[in-house]
């Protein structure tokens, strides 16, 4: 008799406990995928070799400009909106700053001197807007307001690379080392809808943001199950680009010197000149 009521206080305790078990399993959602995704959330970048002064015989300092809108530039354009842990590169990067893992620097130079808040950030890209509008009630007389337009990431359309392309004698080897990057945006005129330029955003120091890059996945157009990360783009070099800066005495971009096609040659000249460099260290 004993063991009949322990029995049936056990399977009321089940009974009632039913929905506080359904909760949680559908607190969890399912796996979409046939196995968890854990690599690169727990990779680490790979280590630069290491380089002193003394074995650095020749250095030149390039800027380029990565256009997203290129196919081969489009892991860093999509997905727009956040899709199987992908997240775009402009999202990644803000999401990074707003916890605070990355931290900005002011555009007025590259050298990575005044830090830029995430406040202070959106307060430069979030646009307002006076306008007189009619109200749709008796008087229908005119009124101002204010209308905020957020800033959408998918604005952000272009890159810019800061780097160092040196000749370790070391190790015998050209290698280039990314120093920054400001993503910048197509500065358009409200009024007659012309290009004025561009507007850069902020910098961030690359180095310190290899860690975040290392565990943001991108797309892989060839195997979904070697996803790669923002971190390998930029090391392996897996992305297409033009110089628009080399370092000279005037400190003068080429867009100052030559336009158009010329502007296009001369990026193509300076590209060439550190091939050569190399090329011709070791013929013979």
């Amino acid at each position: 008799m004993l063991k009949i009521k322990i029995l049936i206080f056990t399977l009321l305790g089940v009974i009632l406990n039913l929905p506080s078990i359904k909760a949680q399993v559908m607190d969890s959602p399912p796996l979409d995928g046939v196995y968890e995704k854990i690599h690169n959330l727990n990779r680490v970048p790979i280590p630069y070799a290491p380089l002193r002064e003394a074995d650095a015989l020749w250095t030149k300092r390039i800027w380029r400009v990565i256009d997203m809108r290129e196919k081969i530039n489009h892991p860093f354009y999509y997905p727009i909106d956040e899709q199987n842990g992908r997240k775009s590169f402009m999202q990644v990067v803000l999401s990074a700053i707003q916890e605070g893992s990355i931290t900005a620097y002011d555009i007025g130079n590259d050298e990575f001197l005044i830090p830029f808040t995430y406040e202070q950030i959106m307060k430069n890209l979030n646009s307002t807007d006076s306008v007189t509008q009619q109200r749709d009630y008796p008087p229908y007389d005119y009124y101002d307001t204010v209308i905020v337009q957020k800033f959408e990431p998918s604005t952000v359309k272009k890159i810019r690379i800061k780097e160092d392309w040196f000749f370790d004698k070391q190790r015998s080897v050209m290698d280039v080392r990314i120093l920054g990057i400001c993503p910048i945006l197509d500065d358009i005129d409200p009024v007659t809808g012309e290009s004025r330029g561009s507007k850069p955003l902020f910098w961030i120091y690359f180095p310190d943001a290899r860690k975040i890059f290392a565990n943001a996945e991108v797309f892989n157009r060839f195997n979904d199950a070697a996803r790669l990360t923002y971190d390998d783009l930029f090391f392996k070099r897996m992305f297409n680009s033009y110089i628009y800066k080399e370092t000279n005495v005037y400190d003068r971009k080429i867009i100052e010197y030559a336009t158009g096609m010329d502007a296009l040659l001369e990026s193509e000249r300076i590209k060439n000149d550190i091939f050569l460099w190399e090329h011709d260290l070791w013929e013979y």
